[in-house]
């Protein structure tokens, strides 16, 4: 049986409900608020951590361990514990979660905590990462509905997002020039329960989307991810989620060597890992509120084909300003997601939909970190503007692809109404 929905696509006449809107729902202030604070706890760590571990063993190679570590146990939570979301009320789900998290964080602030104890750590937070994400996603649908004000409400947490990379490392560069590491590391330990008392007393409780239904968790999240891959829609649309992401990451992989390439200073290197950031925010604020549902569709799969082209600019070796100028540019190609989020929404049905969430978030996390490590290797061979441009060019060409696939997978009554138009056609942080 398909896990494809048939539902129509907005109406022309549908107007923009935006993000005042959003913001009128009181469960979800309490959502954003806890998303805010425990993100921010979370890049402040991340900052405090590696510095930490530095200190600690004045090795470069577990510094930057600290960091990947962030990344790649994503795919075991996702993969391994995704039924939680779906077997257990979603607000117990996101507080336990919060509270495992403050719990590992605290234990990193005890002195005798030694180094491969930090690092497991580390790997825990990460893998609880994806389960409260996914758990988080899929209750707002309960919380704001499966329409517009969803799609606006997943827009507003990815913006806070991307703006707490550029916050968050500012802010923790900031506290470690006045605090040790593990006092840095103590605000995280006060982020995590606030955001678990916010969700706690902000949000009502509501029953589990399945129950237990006799099997194991790891039996159920391994079916629930069986299910949502192996029907053809939704595993197209999680691949537009992913594709592009993977391939975008490249020149922020390679922001340093880049700089030192064009011999820009090493505040001209904070500007290049900035700008896709800030060209997604941008982006995703005019569309999520000057645009309404029906043309927010419309431009999904041409934008997302297009997305990458920008990065074809790093063949010619560009120079700051046009370098920045391009990045900006496939920042703003990730305005595409707003659409897709409603398509995928429609495609998953209920008691799917946090299993399929989780699986989403965790393989966006992982495609990121393969990206960042494929960038890296091919570095290590050719130069790195060719690397980056042939990173948009093989992705631009991959997205197409996928583009042609997402259109052949399209519900019927779809591709009847809105085929002739583009209506039918359909992924950051840390």
């Amino acid at each position: 049986m398909s896990l494809v929905s048939s539902s129509a696509p907005p109406a022309d006449s549908t107007p923009p409900a935006g993000y005042r809107a959003v913001f009128a729902v009181p469960e979800f202030r309490a959502v954003f608020a806890a998303h805010l604070l425990s993100l921010l706890g979370v890049v402040v760590s991340e900052l405090a951590l590696t510095v930490l571990v530095y200190e600690l063993t004045g090795s470069p190679l577990l510094s930057a361990l600290t960091f990947a570590l962030g990344l790649l146990p994503y795919v075991i939570g996702g993969t391994l514990f995704a039924g939680v979301a779906d077997r257990y009320p979603a607000r117990r789900v996101l507080v336990v979660c919060d509270l495992v998290c403050a719990a590992c964080v605290a234990v990193m602030l005890v002195p005798a905590t030694p180094v491969a104890g930090l690092l497991a750590l580390r790997c825990l937070v990460a893998a609880v990462a994806p389960v409260f994400t996914g758990t988080r996603m899929a209750a707002l649908t309960d919380i704001l509905g499966e329409g517009d004000l969803y799609v606006l409400g997943r827009s507003l947490l990815r913006i806070v997002s991307q703006s707490a990379m550029l916050i968050g490392f500012g802010a923790g560069g900031v506290l470690l020039t006045v605090l040790s590491p593990r006092g840095a590391i103590t605000v995280t330990v006060v982020t995590f329960l606030c955001s678990a008392a916010l969700l706690r007393f902000g949000t009502r409780d509501r029953p589990a989307r399945t129950g237990d239904g006799g099997g194991t968790l790891l039996r159920e999240s391994l079916a629930g991810a069986r299910l949502v891959l192996g029907d053809r829609r939704v595993r197209a649309l999680l691949l537009l989620f992913w594709l592009p992401a993977m391939f975008v990451v490249a020149p922020e992989a390679l922001a340093a060597p880049y700089a030192d390439a064009i011999g820009a200073s090493p505040a001209a290197m904070g500007l290049l890992l900035c700008a896709m950031a800030l060209g997604h925010i941008a982006a995703e604020l005019f569309v999520g509120s000057a645009l309404g549902p029906r043309t927010r569709s419309r431009i999904v799969l041409p934008v997302a084909a297009l997305g990458l082209l920008p990065l074809l600019v790093y063949a010619v070796r560009p120079g700051l300003p046009l370098a920045l100028a391009a990045l900006a540019l496939a920042g703003m190609g990730a305005a595409y997601v707003i659409g897709l989020d409603q398509w995928f929404v429609d495609a998953v049905p209920q008691e799917l939909r946090g299993r399929a969430m989780t699986l989403l978030t965790a393989g966006l996390m992982t495609v990121q970190g393969l990206g960042m490590a494929l960038a890296g290797l091919a570095a290590e061979f050719f130069p790195v503007h060719q690397v980056v441009a042939a990173s948009g060019a093989v992705g631009t060409v991959c997205t197409l692809l996928l583009v042609a696939e997402v259109r052949r997978t399209a519900p019927a009554r779809m591709s009847d109404t809105d085929g002739r138009d583009g209506a039918d056609r359909h992924m950051t942080s840390r």
